[in-house]
């Protein structure tokens, strides 16, 4: 099937932006939520509440989304801003890692060689006190015990003494199981608690002859807050040939401080970094952007008629040579659009004149050729076709001269609007009471449709009814023979009449051109009808210059419709207009009226148990949908109206901008 043809309003696209008729693109819900758009659609599931939240919470956002999108600037330091701080962040942690890990590698070769050094006098006082107990001879075993004990707590305060601050020293007896260890004889300085030293570490030490390190929290038994330490411990012997465990405990407390001023100062020089790097980019892309900005404003009061707009340029650079180049288009715009308007000018100026200066010759040759019109009774029969067809061809150069003015005016922007309130049904009377001769010889008739009531608009009466003889006209020639339908529509604040003929129709793309001038369907045809090809251009002009459409649909062996749509006032915009475009009783509207009502008669039908399904038959396929039937095209199929004026207006065509 072959689809119809429908014309948008003359002058605009055929598919409006805002309602596209292919496949929208999918967006998630959070695109929709950043475009403005309602997070939970109509139909989609969640409470009112919750919708009710998610708009109070992107209202706020809304805002600064508008403004992300539309500033690069705002973009570009923000990026800018981003980037820099990860690069911060990254150049701060890896120089904190190496300070921290150097910190702690000389803490650690300092801690070992004092402990080391701490070991070695530890084992040499006590093989001193050995040496010095066997030339005694007679110690007793209860004073060798109680000199064991002794000798450790001063073993603690000799060895801590050097190092007052610095580290504290901590005797421990050997661990008696895994569970845990002994604390007999435990010895501490700097009031450290025992506690201090791992389970882990103690056993490690107890097991084994060399110094041990590990990391702790060095505890105090005076109530002072835990600080992290360095502890290296050995095992060893006292006086009495009895192991024992020494530790050498190092608070990390300088190199916390040292870490924490390193920590400061990179915070400190990052943040005065990032900030230097974002005042930066601003500087750099406002250089770039100012000009682009202005470029763009510039470019948009060109495109609004001022075309003397000229960038500024300042300086050689690449910007500069931009703006050069900016405005040497512009300068050439200028002047191709002023030999433009000069050409038009002296066109439209010469049409006027010529069309001005043939009405003296016409005015003679009209006398004469009714002259020999009226005397064509004395002539033979070839010459008195001939003065007939002279009489004919008369007439139709006088048509198409008046045309020509009259589309000279329109060009010049000359043409007035003498607006009064009148009754549409008077006019198209009056027309078609001049087109029933015309409608007989073709053997069609004329019906109207929707006239009970007054249809009253402020219109020119003259231009109407010039637009209305013009669609009549066109109807009765190409229709075949068949009826022509004159229907009428009030709806809101504007009026239609819609013009319908049966007669061979329109192909696809020829309702947009159909309004050109001298435009016919087949070139190869002469004009045989004595139409002069410009009036349905004239009704075009006349219907905008209302304010009003005039729109056009057709399919090919179906017929065609005409529509005119006017505002009620003068000065009141169009929203929509009371009848559709596409008639009800296009091929695709009885297809789709069919495909429905089989579909509803197959709904009834009832199925007896057990039968086969498959025998049914089969469910009509839905007929794709028509981009001239759908919102933004100007049309759309709807229930079939009557002729009340007040139904015919609760089906106002709203898809329709001006």
């Amino acid at each position: 099937m072959t689809r119809g043809s429908a014309a948008p309003i003359p002058g605009e696209p055929g598919v409006r932006e805002e309602r596209p008729v292919g496949p929208r693109r999918r967006t998630s819900r959070f695109g929709r939520f950043l475009d403005g758009g309602r997070l939970l659609q109509d139909g989609a599931p969640g409470s009112p509440v919750l919708r009710l939240v998610a708009r109070w919470v992107r209202r706020p956002l809304l805002p600064a989304v508008r403004l992300w999108r539309r500033n690069i600037q705002l973009r570009v330091v923000a990026g800018t801003l981003v980037m820099s701080l990860g690069v911060v962040l990254l150049l701060g942690l890896v120089v904190i890692g190496q300070v921290r890990n150097g910190l702690l590698d000389a803490k650690g070769k300092a801690a070992v060689s004092q402990a080391a050094g701490g070991f070695t006098v530890a084992k040499d006082k006590a093989n001193a006190t050995v040496a010095s107990g066997s030339q005694d001879g007679g110690a007793a075993d209860g004073r060798a015990a109680t000199s064991s004990v002794q000798w450790r707590s001063d073993l603690v305060e000799q060895l801590a003494s050097g190092g007052q601050g610095a580290y504290n020293v901590v005797t421990l007896g050997p661990a008696t199981n895994e569970a845990g260890a002994s604390n007999l004889g435990a010895r501490a300085s700097g009031k450290v608690s025992v506690a201090s030293v791992p389970d882990e570490l103690r056993r490690s030490v107890d097991q084994g002859t060399t110094p041990f390190q590990t990391y702790t929290q060095i505890r105090y038994e005076d109530g002072r807050a835990p600080e992290a330490g360095l502890i290296v411990g050995q095992r060893l012997e006292d006086v009495d040939h009895q192991a024992y465990q020494l530790y050498y405990l190092f608070p990390l407390a300088q190199e916390e401080k040292t870490l924490s001023l390193v920590k400061g100062t990179l915070a400190t020089a990052g943040l005065f970094v990032v900030v230097l790097l974002g005042a930066i980019a601003w500087l750099v892309v406002r250089q770039v952007v100012t000009p682009v900005r202005m470029a763009a404003g510039i470019a948009e009061r060109l495109s609004a008629g001022r075309l003397q707009e000229r960038m500024k340029v300042t300086g050689e650079d690449d910007i500069a040579r931009l703006g050069e180049a900016f405005n040497k288009m512009a300068q050439n715009l200028q002047l191709k659009i002023q030999q433009l308007e000069d050409l038009s000018r002296m066109q439209r100026r010469f049409v006027s004149d010529v069309s001005h200066e043939l009405r003296t010759p016409l005015t003679t040759v009209r006398m004469a050729a009714d002259v020999i019109y009226d005397a064509r009774t004395d002539f033979d029969p070839v010459t008195a076709r001939s003065a007939e067809l002279l009489g004919d061809q008369v007439d139709r150069f006088e048509s198409l001269l008046a045309d020509l003015l009259e589309i000279s005016r329109f060009d010049a922007g000359a043409a007035a609007l003498e607006a009064e309130p009148i009754d549409l049904r008077e006019t198209v009377r009056r027309v078609i009471a001049a087109a029933e001769p015309l409608a007989e010889r073709k053997g069609s008739r004329i019906r109207t449709v929707g006239d009970a009531q007054p249809v009253i608009a402020e219109a020119d009466p003259r231009r109407i009814e010039r637009v209305m003889r013009n669609l009549v006209v066109n109807a009765v020639e190409h229709g075949e023979g068949k009826d022509v339908v004159v229907r009428f529509g009030v709806a809101g604040g504007a009026v239609a009449i819609a013009v319908r003929d049966y007669g061979v129709g329109l192909k696809p793309g020829e309702a947009t051109r159909v309004f050109s001038r001298f435009w016919r369907a087949d070139p190869a045809r002469a004009r045989n009808t004595g139409g002069t090809g410009l009036g349905l251009s004239i009704a075009v002009e006349d219907a905008r210059l209302h304010g009003g459409w005039l729109q056009a649909w057709g399919e090919p062996g179906g017929g065609s419709q005409f529509r005119l749509t006017l505002p009620r006032t003068a000065d009141e915009p169009l929203r929509g207009s009371p009848i559709p475009l596409e008639p009800e009783d296009s091929r695709r509207g009885r297809e789709q009226a069919l495909a429905q009502v089989s579909a509803e008669r197959l709904a009834t039908v009832p199925v007896q148990p057990g039968a086969d399904r498959s025998a049914l038959p089969a469910q009509p396929r839905a007929i794709p949908a028509d981009p001239t039937a759908l919102p933004g095209s100007g049309a759309r199929v709807v229930a079939r109206q009557s002729d009340s004026v007040t139904q015919a207006s609760d089906r106002e065509d709203t898809t329709r901008g001006r």
